[in-house]
């Protein structure tokens, strides 16, 4: 199918926010963008756009049953390790059907803030005992039925976890309790599992869906376990992703343990390079920011999930500067506000050094967008260009929030100040997805995520 957008404003890739700018698309990518046309001269069937037009938006990281969790660990102060064992307790609840029901309804929530990519860091494989399902990969299934469902583009970084931790002194501890359907034995039986998705010579698992891989982080996959990971990435050509220095304590017990920085044994295992990303990022040496930016690992930093668990502020600024693309992710969807997670990048920096301006509004929307796809494997999405896939995503800019936006500086307006009830209209592979902040194929995204997060709690 054919289409057309006329943008009253919309931001192209090297030309900044635009005027006037008539979209087209044939079937699922776009074929023809104009600046400088004027609505009155749109041929009919043009579908008119009010607003900043923006390239659909990224979310490179995401944990979409951490959702059930909002609000319920703020009750109390705690610490990240008391967060992550409630964690533990709701995923040791969810089976394939009850997955479904609830990231269909998170991917929704998604849509309506504009998302039209997902990278799920997807570790709940098997049964609540550790037993695996009749399919081995049901719950990797449902996941992407329900970004199917939700109308998102997905990819599933199915994540090889072995071990229930490090101790201080560097030991490998064994999985147990909820842990134990995290795992596959071994990382060679994780390789034979998510064969089993059946992805093809390109890691497709389907029109809108990637297979991709994580390694959880040093303190889930032994070294020695990392190199079956690796090497089936290479064999697809697919993304790898690692949680890396999240925590100082997961530092610590690396070195006892290895003698070596998270950052370092990940480049040992041959786990860095410009298909690889790394999540949060946030203790590093200067060491390791050079490593990481001279093998051009993506960072994907989560400002709000990183805050909340007070795990600190990380070198976004220097890995950015030593050749690190940045992007970023809702993480464990405490906030669902890509906005927020790009403009927290830059405000973190400033309250890290005392000093504003670290990155402008066009850097932070490229991490949201077309930086955010291709650490996802979608090198073809992420800007408004002729022959990339065509997402859109509007913000109004009549909202008590963006009311009075300057045209000149509209891009930093919605950067600085919106919010994902701002996104009015989302189009995700040429499909309409949102119209007039009503989500198409979700209707009741508020009632979905109710019914979805009781029949887990309660």
């Amino acid at each position: 199918m054919n289409r057309r957008w006329h943008a009253e404003l919309g931001w192209l890739p090297g030309q900044g926010v635009q005027r006037d700018v008539l979209i087209e698309a044939e079937g699922d990518r776009f074929s023809a963008v104009n600046v400088g046309a004027l609505w009155a001269d749109s041929p009919p069937g043009t579908v008119r756009l009010k607003g900043l037009t923006l390239p659909g938006l990224a979310n490179a990281h995401s944990h979409a049953f951490h959702r059930a969790l909002r609000g319920i660990t703020q009750a109390g102060s705690g610490t990240f390790w008391t967060w992550r064992e409630r964690m533990y307790q709701v995923a040791g609840r969810l089976e394939p059907d009850s997955y479904l029901a609830l990231a269909r309804a998170a991917y929704a929530e998604m849509s309506l803030a504009g998302i039209t990519c997902v990278g799920e860091f997807h570790y709940l494989h098997h049964g609540p005992d550790g037993v695996p399902y009749a399919d081995p990969n049901a719950m990797g299934r449902a996941v992407l039925t329900a970004a199917a469902e939700a109308g998102i583009r997905i990819t599933l970084l199915d994540t090889c976890y072995l071990a229930g931790g490090l101790s201080a002194g560097g030991r490998s501890e064994p999985l147990s309790g909820p842990q134990l359907r995290f795992g596959d034995g071994d990382a060679d039986r994780w390789a034979a599992r998510v064969e089993a998705l059946g992805p093809d010579s390109g890691g497709l698992l389907g029109r809108y869906a990637r297979a991709g891989a994580a390694i959880h982080s040093v303190r889930a996959v032994p070294p020695g376990q990392m190199h079956p990971v690796v090497a089936w990435t290479h064999r697809y050509g697919a993304p790898l992703h690692a949680h890396l220095s999240e925590q100082r304590a997961e530092n610590q017990a690396c070195r006892a343990a290895y003698g070596a920085s998270p950052a370092k044994v990940l480049d040992r295992a041959g786990a860095l390079g410009p298909g690889s990303t790394v999540v949060h990022a946030t203790h590093l040496t200067e060491r390791d920011v050079q490593l990481l930016g001279g093998s051009r690992t993506c960072a994907c930093f989560c400002p709000t999930t990183e805050a909340d668990l007070a795990d600190g502020i990380g070198p976004a600024r220097a890995l950015a500067t030593a050749g690190s693309p940045l992007s970023v992710g809702s993480d464990s969807n405490a906030v669902v506000d890509l906005f927020e997670e790009a403009r927290g990048i830059e405000l973190t920096q400033r309250l890290a050094t005392g000093q504003r301006g670290h990155f402008s509004a066009d850097e932070l929307a490229r991490a949201a967008t077309v930086a955010g796809h291709a650490c996802l494997g979608w090198p073809d999405a992420g800007e408004i260009a002729a022959g990339g896939l065509a997402d859109l995503v509007t913000v109004a800019l009549d909202t008590p929030r963006l009311a009075g936006t300057a045209a000149a500086t509209a891009l930093e307006s919605v950067v600085f100040a919106a919010t994902a009830a701002d996104v009015r209209n989302v189009v995700s592979g040429g499909r309409d997805v949102v119209r007039d902040g009503r989500h198409l194929l979700v209707p009741d995204v508020p009632a979905a995520l109710s019914a979805a997060i009781r029949a887990v709690l309660d």
